[in-house]
């Protein structure tokens, strides 16, 4: 079943893009600064609410391990 209709896997993609953009953007903050508008722009969003996020965002990601571990 793909990513789209499963909301599982839904949330595990939406996830892992807003944790991928933040990393990415504290090591290169350079390439989703410039790219802040157009299709682009999505990673330069999922990075800044990352960033501003992070504490709801690790336990989501915790919520999300344990869930999967889980089987559920």
């Amino acid at each position: 079943m793909t990513a789209l209709f499963n909301f599982t896997s839904l949330l595990l993609v939406i996830l892992l893009l807003i944790c991928t953009c933040t990393y990415l953007h504290q090591l290169f903050p350079a390439i989703l600064d410039r790219n802040k508008t157009g299709i682009t722009g999505i990673f330069w969003k999922c990075a800044r609410i990352g960033e501003r996020l992070s504490p709801y965002m690790s336990l989501c990601c915790g919520i999300m391990a344990i869930s999967i571990f889980l089987g559920m």
